[in-house]
């Protein structure tokens, strides 16, 4: 049985009326060229919505908008949920990115109690062992990141879904060089986090789980579906 990580900020939050993100009017061009524009939309707790596009559409940049990590674009992008708290909205978010953002020298067991360190939580090691294992990683638990070849490693950083409370999940492609039970687990997992009050927005080439809301770029503009 894998074991969840408590949801108490996302099931708080999600019993207030307001968006977790509020996105109106965005643009971002990149080498002369118009990635999207006139984007807006609104995205409450418990929803789970895709971006999808072929390369070169605009996907990881428009994550990384909405992470914080790419600062040019015009238009609003606003978290009312967070500013009714007064909370920083950049404490209430993790993108998961194509780079699994894990430190070479410590192995995968460090790199979680690492992870969960900078966000003031603790790591349940039985949790933790349950995720690898779960996500093909049984025996892999104190192999340095860098013995671990690019799919694996970014499995490990997959397994923070099962690890970290977060009222908002990013994730860049999370289903590339995963298997169809990789895929089924890891949107059976995305669906679960919003059924718990959490925000999940994830880019995807493929229409993976029928029930999210989609943003689809491409050809200089976006459109929400």
């Amino acid at each position: 049985m894998l074991y969840s990580a408590p949801f108490s900020t996302c099931l708080i939050w999600s019993a207030v009326n307001l968006p977790l993100l509020n996105a109106d009017n965005l643009l971002c061009e990149r080498d002369d060229r118009v990635l999207f524009e006139r984007l807006s939309w609104s995205a409450f707790p418990g929803e789970l919505w895709q971006i999808t596009g072929p390369n070169g559409a605009g996907k990881t940049t428009l994550m990384r908008i909405l992470a914080g990590l790419h600062g040019h674009f015009e238009g609003s992008l606003r978290w009312p949920v967070a500013e009714s708290e007064g909370v920083d909205p950049r404490q209430q978010r993790l993108m998961i990115g194509h780079r699994a953002g894990l430190r070479a020298e410590l192995t995968a067991l460090e790199n979680l109690r690492w992870w969960l360190a900078l966000h003031q939580q603790h790591l349940n090691v039985v949790q933790a062992n349950q995720a690898l294992a779960r996500l093909g990683l049984a025996g892999y638990e104190t192999v340095t990141v860098a013995q671990l070849s690019a799919g694996q490693a970014r499995r490990v950083a997959l397994t923070l879904l099962w690890l970290l409370d977060k009222p908002v999940w990013l994730l860049d492609e999370p289903f590339t060089a995963l298997d169809a039970d990789g895929v089924s687990l890891i949107e059976q997992r995305l669906r679960t986090l919003a059924d718990n009050g959490a925000l999940v927005l994830y880019s995807s080439h493929h229409r993976v789980n029928g029930e999210a809301r989609r943003i689809a770029l491409g050809a200089g503009a976006g459109e929400v579906l």
